[in-house]
């Protein structure tokens, strides 16, 4: 990549083995942020332990630009604290959205209520992730657009102080973030407002969507949610949700839990290694953070149920979230359709897992061909690179046997964190492997170009 220096992943010479502090989820602190920015009474939120991260800071940027006062500063453990006072109404602006999914979907429903048009723009690999879903759903809500048939960035919202609410549908099979993104406006529509999905495929990851009810529970919004007759098929996935109009009310102080997604990458070395690596801080049942007895927030289940897949012992304690493993990796069959963002880790496992004449397949991701990059292609490109033998499929990939691994080229980061990280994990026990952008981690681990080195070397990382 031109102007962009490669990083020499580190070679693991034993089982890895440490504590970490991982930031927190960028997901859950985004949805916070909008929430807080959405507050109707004026009074002052803050976020706390929210990721300290591209992605967090373009969502801070963008809720300012619109009105909303906000003050950033140091949080526990690296992360940031972020106090925000929501405006009376949200004003005309121009909001970058970078790369951030979170902010190009969630930003534009808040736009609709906007005394003045807001645009939208962002890098210009944003210009290609999908977007119509929340297009789609703010037109049928009687929201205007520029251009008017706007399915990409750019876009201007044209926003005239409130939104009537009411139901609408859409299609949300590229993204569930189509869905939580009018949802978390809603409350704010004159008829709040009603989602069904409806389209070529189910919602992708759907715990994303069950985060956002969770916290707008937790805010004191009526959520409701039903799902369609699917007796034939036995199919019981939630397709329509339904929000009240009314007061948003997120606690005066909302503490953000650890990145899950972040986490994995971490535990998936202790996993290739036969070592130990414990994430310093998971709560018990995650949600606890915010508001005891509600669901998870993150999909730890999921999570963990693709851990031990791969052979890892996994275990919640006092301490934290700790995988161990023996080194032997089996091949395995998983379907990620709850968990897309683990595909470039999982890939890497079942890369390692081939040298051993594993066979694994990934399935239920092709939503992620509209992520930061096509994460398929780009997974099977850089793979394919050195040496393995990955091939795409209509939802996934397969991963066939092959012993012989060895880099011809630097791994392609694709401006895409989980892409880097996949490299990176994938050069534990490939010698020479090199990232050739590192700092894309910075969209969600903003210390991973050291941190990394230092678990892997047994230097220790401060938890």
């Amino acid at each position: 990549m031109v102007g962009v220096s490669t990083w020499s992943a580190p070679l693991a010479e034993g089982p890895v083995r440490g504590t970490v502090a991982v930031p927190g989820s960028k997901s859950i602190t985004n949805r916070a942020l909008v929430l807080a920015a959405l507050a109707a009474d004026g009074a002052t939120r803050t976020v706390a332990g929210a990721a300290r991260s591209r992605d967090t800071m373009l969502m801070v940027d963008g809720l300012a630009a619109m009105g909303a006062h906000t003050v950033v500063t140091p949080g526990r453990d690296g992360t940031l604290d972020v106090a925000v006072t929501a405006p009376p109404h949200p004003r005309a602006a121009r909001v970058d959205c970078g790369l951030a999914g979170t902010v190009m979907r969630f930003l534009p429903p808040v736009a609709a209520l906007a005394d003045g048009p807001v645009e939208f723009d962002g890098d210009p690999h944003a210009r290609t992730r999908p977007m119509g879903g929340v297009l789609e759903g703010l037109r049928g809500l009687g929201v205007a657009l520029e251009p008017a048939d706007a399915d990409r960035l750019p876009f201007t919202v044209l926003g005239r102080g409130g939104v009537a609410g009411g139901p609408v549908v859409l299609d949300a099979s590229a993204s569930s973030q189509f869905v939580s993104g009018l949802l978390l406006s809603g409350a704010r529509y004159g008829e709040g407002v009603a989602v069904t999905h409806r389209g070529a495929g189910p919602v992708p990851s759907l715990p994303h969507v069950e985060m956002t009810v969770t916290m707008l529970r937790a805010a004191g919004v009526t959520v409701t949610t039903q799902t369609d007759d699917h007796a034939r098929t036995g199919d019981t996935s939630p397709t329509r949700w339904a929000v009240s109009a009314g007061p948003i009310a997120p606690a005066a102080r909302f503490v953000v839990e650890p990145d899950l997604s972040g986490a994995a990458v971490y535990l998936a070395a202790a996993l290739i290694t036969g070592g130990e690596v414990t994430v310093a801080g998971w709560p018990r049942s995650s949600g606890d953070q915010s508001s005891p007895g509600l669901p998870d927030l993150q999909p730890i289940g999921a999570v963990r149920g693709v851990l031990e897949a791969f052979g890892g012992t996994v275990t919640v304690d006092d301490a934290g979230l700790t995988v161990r493993g023996d080194g032997r990796l089996p091949g395995v069959d998983v379907d990620l359709t709850e968990v897309g963002e683990l595909a470039p880790t999982v890939t890497a496992l079942a890369v390692v897992a081939a040298r051993e004449g594993a066979r694994s397949r990934l399935r239920g991701i092709a939503h992620i061909r509209g992520h930061e990059t096509d994460r398929l292609a780009a997974l099977a490109a850089e793979a394919t690179a050195l040496g393995a033998r990955v091939a795409e499929t209509d939802d996934g990939l397969v991963v066939e046997p092959s012993a012989d691994l060895r880099p011809t080229r630097a791994w392609g980061a694709y401006a895409d964190h989980r892409m880097a990280t996949a490299g990176a994990l994938v050069g534990l026990v490939v010698p020479g492997v090199e990232v050739d952008d590192v700092t894309a981690t910075t969209k969600t681990l903003p210390d991973f170009a050291t941190d990394w080195p230092a678990l892997v070397h047994g230097v220790g990382i401060p938890a």
